[in-house]
């Protein structure tokens, strides 16, 4: 089966986690696309497949014989997508040779253009894989799933020599829990890699550091006709809270190295306020100065509001898997070698973002992250091609082979 066939299967199932929740997963649905995806593996022949309680699920491809000793490669996906966007049926549409031009998604009055997306032009005379616009696609990271499976049965079947390989596919990487229960003794390998970013040939090992920070604002609400000097309207002081944050340093401001502050929620009324955003800047430093302004926000306004009025929360969430990464660059010269075999141009851009591998890398398991072929993540424009997929699936292959000699 090609892996685009396995992305269509896959991405009908709506999995999208749920940040509010506190169970494990965060939402049940999730299990409906991992009991697909066991039940796949034992087919393909995949040995100590399990899915456990927390909706992980494991499987191994033992080595070849006599390359038992070689290094154990693991091969990583996440099974939910974002919940934006995913609240109804999920219809993927087909175009193929697809001309680079502006591209009517379904009914939905989206248009895929060329403005939006510059890379559209570069993906002229491929087949083009998106939704009608009304629901996010799930390549993020289904993509990844049907591409790790696609390169388990082609070694299979074409009987490709290789070391111990290890599969694992998470729940609730977009939430952030993506490895909260992973089981990285069970799981069995020395080494491994996420599939998990966008263009074919895409080899990341530097991440953001990141924490998800909160404002709550207690107002003082009194009749309006009487609030001379009395009234503390906190909607007024949040929209107060973001203007002292730099304008420019939003993700629309920012690329490559440049770190940013994303407000990603907001609710309001006279008595209480709240503001949630993430923080994000790949120098430590930086970013530790960040999450120092955000405090200096807090203590000023209550100076000027009175003690009381704006509490600040910070969550650390994953830090730049770059200070393990180094440490074995092995994974990634032979990523690039496996580009280079597969005839792909190899592409290091940092990690605008994070995947399973970040928090993995810090506990003890090295895994940067490869690309899918994906784009526009996260949002109805969302979108991959089939040979963008065939791509990744051969620098999979090429890689398992070069930890096999």
């Amino acid at each position: 089966m090609k892996a685009y066939e396995r992305l269509l299967k896959y991405a009908v199932v709506r999995t999208p986690s749920d940040e509010n929740s506190a169970s494990s997963p965060s939402s049940k649905c999730q299990f409906d696309l991992a009991r697909i995806l066991e039940q796949e593996m034992r087919e393909l022949g995949l040995s100590d497949v399990r899915l456990d309680e927390h909706c992980y699920l494991y499987g191994k491809l033992p080595a070849t014989e006599g390359l038992e000793e070689k290094p154990a490669i693991g091969f990583i996906a996440h099974m939910d997508t974002v919940s934006d966007f995913c609240d109804h049926e999920i219809r993927p549409l087909i175009t193929e040779n697809y001309d680079g031009e502006a591209l009517a998604l379904g009914d939905s009055g989206l248009i895929l253009s060329p403005e939006n997306f510059e890379h559209l032009k570069d993906l002229k005379g491929r087949t083009l894989i998106t939704t009608d616009g009304t629901t996010v696609l799930g390549a993020d990271d289904k993509a990844g799933i049907a591409e790790i499976l696609t390169m388990i049965e082609e070694m299979i079947e074409k009987k490709i020599p290789h070391g111990p390989i290890c599969v694992a596919f998470t729940p609730d990487e977009e939430v952030g829990m993506g490895t909260a229960h992973f089981d990285i003794e069970g799981f069995g390998a020395d080494y491994a890699y996420t599939l998990d970013g966008d263009t074919e040939g895409e080899i990341q090992y530097e991440s953001f550091n990141a924490c998800k920070a909160e404002f709550d604002v207690k107002g003082f609400n009194v009749h309006p006709g009487s609030g001379k000097d009395t009234m503390i309207n906190a909607s007024l002081v949040a929209m107060e809270i973001n203007s002292l944050l730099p304008g420019m340093e939003t993700p629309r401001g920012t690329e490559n190295y440049e770190g940013f502050y994303h407000l990603t929620n907001m609710s309001g009324e006279c008595a209480k306020a709240h503001l949630s955003y993430i923080v994000r800047d790949h120098n430590p430093d930086f970013f530790e100065a960040r999450k120092s302004t955000l405090r200096l926000i807090e203590k000023n306004l209550n100076e000027k509001w009175g003690e009381g009025t704006v509490t600040l929360t910070i969550t650390e969430q994953y830090k730049n898997m770059a200070e393990v990464i180094s440490g074995c660059m092995h994974l990634i010269d032979n990523a690039r070698t496996a580009c280079e075999n597969a005839g792909v141009t190899s592409l290091m851009p940092p990690i605008r973002g994070g995947t399973d591998g970040c928090q993995l890398s810090f506990k003890g398991l090295p895994c940067p992250n490869l690309g899918t072929g994906g784009h526009a993540y996260h949002g109805p424009y969302e979108h991959i091609t089939v040979e963008g997929m065939d791509k990744s699936v051969a620098i999979a292959v090429e890689l398992v082979k070069l930890y096999a000699r």
